[in-house]
Order: C-alpha cells, then structure tokens, then sequence
C-alpha cells in the first residue's frame, strides 16, 4: 500500500456477520464495544501465491459476474486487467475502487454505496474464459498457443437445458463477502472499470451461512452442501495446478460454474425418508444413511435385511464420491440463490402452469483439471442421480483461474507476458 492509498477514506464501521450480530445482541450495551472485533483487521488477503476465494473459508454471499471483451487489442485487457487487479486490491482492503480527489463535476471514482460497510472478508476472484483464447475461430489476441489443454468446452451433459447467452465468457469474476452490498459493489466496481473494453454477459447473486453449530453450510433443499470436500494434503492435490500444465497456471485452479434449477415445489412434496435416500444422507445431521454423525465414513456395502444396499446406488453422495470415480475429487464452493418467481408449466402432476421460484444452487467446482475432476464425476451424476429428477442445469461455464498476483504486478500476468 502506498502513501496514497493510505489517505484515502475506508469503508468502516461493519458491525460485523450474522452470527457476530446475533451473540453482541445478547450482551449488556457496555459489553458490545469490547465484543466487537476490529473490522480494520476482518479482510482477506488479495495479494499472493494464489487467489484468495478458492480454498479459503466461504462467506455469506456472492456476486458472481462473466464478461464479454470489445476489444481488438491485447494491449486493452492487460491495461484493464491492471485497473482490476489495483482496485480489487483496494476493495478488498476496505478502500474505494480508484484512489484520487472526487472532482464534483467527473464522474465518481466509486460508487459508493459501500462506505461504512467495512471489507467484510471480501475476496475477489480472476478468470479465463475459452474466448479469451479463442474466439468464432479467430486468435485475437495471440494467446490461442497458451490455451490449457484442461481449459476444455465442457460436454453437454444428460438433461442439460442450457440457455446459451447464459453461458461462457471471456472473463470473469467472483466476489464474495459477509454483506451482499459489499460483494455485489465489489463486481459492479470492476464493470465500470471495464466500460469499453467489456460486456457484462451474465451474473448470479448468491448467500450461504455457516451453520452456527459445527458443520457445513445447507442448500435450499435443506441439506448439508459440501461434507465431502477435500481437506489438508488432498485439498492441495485436488485443487492446485502444478507442472503437469502451462507454466503461467502453476498455483491456479480451474473453475466450472453451472447455475442448477431447483423444482422446490415438487421437493417439498416428498416425503423426508425419500429425501434422505435421494441424497444418502440424514437430513438433519448429514450423517451418511446408516451412520451418526455427518463426516463419518460412509458404508457403502452396507445392506439391509432385504440386500438392498443402505445408501441407494443412484443416492447423490454414492455416485459423487472418489471411490466411484477412480479418485477424482473437486472443492465444492457453491451457493443458494433466489432470482424471483417465475410462470412456467410445471414438469410434474397436477400437470398445470403456474407460478413457481426461480431458485437453485450456483455450483461452483475447483480443481486442477476438469477432465479428470467435474466431468469424469458429472458424467455419471447426470445419468443415474436421483437429484435429476428435481434438477435442471440451466447455465454452465469454465474458467482457468491464473496465480495471484504480486505487489506491484497485475493478475494474469504470466500468461501475458509469457505470450
């Protein structure tokens, strides 16, 4: 940070997450002040190794945004991607976008309607799309040759209903914070920094909340979303690109994000025992079926008196796991959304149109190469999930998410100046 940035005014005063709230409202009023942590210190790192908003603790929402380029010139998007990385690192740490003196006749250097708010362990997080690459055939930018081969177009899945300006891009990001107006400020910061050079192409809004006892965080079907997820040794291998790819992505990720329409009406008809053996968990623990507590090993030869297996063979947890897809393994980092209602025919009986949400979960996978991560295990899930029935993907997009970036450089740079 420099002397600038040092003058510049910050987003204060966040009172902190829910949960923070909830326990200082229990407190006598003397007692608030000393219970409140220093919000000066609740941010997440931006610069380093490795892009922050992967493996690190998820927040309570997100903005998630893919981008279109305008541009011709390969010149454009390492300036734009520049102006980024300095105003995501700024936000980040509870700063305005641009630095500088607000002249009332220019437009603003921010928004604004995130002052006060705090950063909010607000993280930012860079993508590639395919069509930075490629595009209609065309290598605008000369970095056709520095393509991954893990950077693939994604297949088209089994029940698949993809609405196609709903999918791709060239670039994206996600933002993520404990208050949505500070991750939704964050991407609409980066849109305008963009005007231009950028076409805002599709966004999703999401919110997660830790439970406030220990475990994972569940999905508008009312499940534990994520026990499985890798963790410590198997986290690195699963998520981290290394030397077996392009130098430039050495210590990135590659995301598949794909938008999962959610019939809760015809869920929330079924009965909670089919439920739990559609997903071969307990509900409300997330225990495997047959087991205690939600990250205990699940058996999957167990059977009852009648040899039917416990945990059903189309259960969604049995057919994501890595034991039934030679070891592949992703990092689950997904969230719930709500885009309103909307009037469709239903797919199942009363056979009737109606009103019904526009909800689901925006899931989002990071691994090292999705060839032998999403769609070796999606392949399978797409044919034999009981989920199906209640599923539909709607949306889909993968990005090679680059290194972080260091102190004085700019994200992507050791794709850009490799090329």
């Amino acid at each position: 940070m420099n002397g600038h940035d040092k003058k510049a005014p910050s987003r204060r005063c966040f009172l902190g997450t829910a949960g923070l709230a909830g326990a200082a409202a229990s407190l006598p009023a003397s007692a608030v002040k000393a219970a409140m942590p220093d919000m000066a210190k609740t941010t997440m790192p931006f610069y380093g190794a490795r892009q922050s908003g992967i493996t690190s603790p998820m927040q309570n929402a997100l903005y998630f945004a893919a981008f279109d380029l305008n541009t011709e010139r390969r010149a454009d998007i390492v300036s734009l991607l520049r102006r980024w990385t300095n105003a995501a690192a700024r936000m980040t740490a509870g700063l305005p976008a641009e630095p500088g003196r607000q002249e009332e006749d220019q437009p603003g250097l921010d928004s604004g309607e995130a002052v006060g708010l705090g950063p909010s362990r607000l993280s930012v997080t860079f993508g590639f799309g395919p069509d930075l690459f490629t595009h209609d055939g065309k290598d605008r930018y000369g970095l056709a040759a520095k393509r991954p081969a893990a950077l693939v177009d994604l297949p088209r899945f089994n029940g698949d209903q993809l609405v196609e300006e709903q999918c791709g891009g060239a670039l994206c990001v996600q933002a993520c914070a404990d208050d949505p107006q500070v991750a939704f400020h964050a991407a609409r910061q980066l849109a305008r920094l963009g005007y231009g050079v950028t076409t805002l192409k599709w966004t999703q809004a999401g919110f997660s909340a830790a439970p406030e006892t220990k475990g994972t965080p569940r999905n508008l079907m009312g499940f534990k979303d994520g026990t499985m997820n890798p963790t410590g040794h198997e986290l690195d291998e699963a998520v981290w690109a290394g030397a077996e790819g392009p130098g430039w992505m050495v210590d990135g990720s590659y995301m598949v994000a794909r938008r999962i329409r959610i019939a809760l009406e015809h869920w929330d008809r079924m009965k909670v025992m089919f439920q739990e053996q559609t997903f071969g968990r307990k509900k409300q623990s997330g225990a495997p079926l047959g087991a205690r507590d939600e990250f205990d090993t699940p058996n999957f030869n167990a059977t009852d008196s009648d040899g039917n297996y416990i945990i059903p063979e189309t259960a969604h947890m049995r057919l994501g796991a890595a034991q039934f897809n030679n070891g592949a393994q992703i990092l689950r980092r997904s969230y719930s959304y709500n885009n309103g209602a909307v009037f469709t025919a239903e797919r199942w009986p009363p056979w009737t149109q109606a009103i019904e949400f526009d909800s689901g979960l925006f899931f989002q996978a990071y691994q090292k190469d999705p060839r032998t991560g999403f769609i070796q295990i999606f392949d399978k899930m797409s044919k034999f999930d009981a989920l199906n029935q209640f599923t539909t993907h709607v949306n889909s997009a993968v990005f090679a998410c680059p290194p972080g970036a260091k102190q004085g450089g700019y994200i992507g740079e050791s794709l850009f100046e490799s090329a």
